[in-house]
């Protein structure tokens, strides 16, 4: 039922039989979503299609993305997956938290890159992050190792009945490209003001100013009034 509203996205990966063994993983479990975001090899190429066996459809219609932010609106939660428990203030989840997502929204898995992972920085554009219990000293789980966990998990969840909190039916809640807009506009009337000081602190801050807004689940009305907010930083008081 929910299966279409679920995306994995694969964030600069790097090896492409890594690549098909995960597009095998999603159609493994029904699943027919997978993003790429600015992939080292050749998308398409021939070991992508060979390693992914009987799931060459999902290869066809993968998209790839030059940014993470471009692929913003594909989705209205982020989740991402990491070996380690970030120091910051977003909220940590294992599986055992998934029954508790809403997977009638739209839902976005994100995987690091074999090499690295994630940086905080794309960590801070996630809602959730999401670590799969391993050995405590060998913590590093191959790409398409943690994706077909996760879709495992989550294709189980489907067929077992979730309590959520209910909400007004009447609200519409932003998309992560109206929330990554708002940001935007308002990092640009900050450094209008050369808000960001000292300059070497400014990635850090925008990190944390991305984290702050993208897990608040604002709603369209109050991405508007925040839009309105921080346009008005920029108009001169008169008298």
């Amino acid at each position: 039922m929910y299966h279409n509203n679920i995306s994995f996205i694969l964030h600069k990966p790097q090896l492409s039989e890594n690549i098909g063994a995960c597009a095998r993983a999603v159609k493994n479990f029904n699943f027919s979503k997978l993003f790429l975001i600015n992939p080292k090899p050749i998308f398409p190429n021939d070991k992508i299609l060979a390693t992914s066996v009987g799931a060459k459809d999902i290869i066809k219609k993968a998209k790839v993305f030059k940014t993470l932010e471009e692929s913003l609106g594909k989705y209205d939660i982020l989740i991402a997956t990491s070996a380690r428990f970030r120091n910051k203030n977003i909220k940590h989840i294992t599986l055992v938290d998934l029954k508790k997502i809403d997977f009638s929204k739209k839902i976005g898995f994100l995987f690091g890159s074999e090499a690295s992972g994630l940086s905080n920085n794309e960590v801070s554009y996630a809602d959730y992050t999401l670590q799969i219990p391993s050995n405590e000293s060998f913590k590093s789980l191959n790409l398409s190792h943690s994706l077909i966990i996760i879709a495992q998990v989550v294709s189980g969840l489907f067929s077992v009945d979730r309590k959520r909190f209910e909400k007004s039916k009447k609200i519409k809640y932003a998309s992560k490209k109206d929330i990554n807009n708002m940001i935007a506009l308002c990092i640009k009337n900050l450094e209008e003001r050369e808000f960001f000081y000292p300059h070497e602190k400014k990635p850090i801050m925008l990190e944390n100013l991305r984290s702050i807004f993208f897990k608040l689940n604002l709603s369209q009305k109050e991405t508007r009034i925040l839009s309105s907010v921080f346009a008005g930083l920029t108009k001169k008081k008169v008298d």
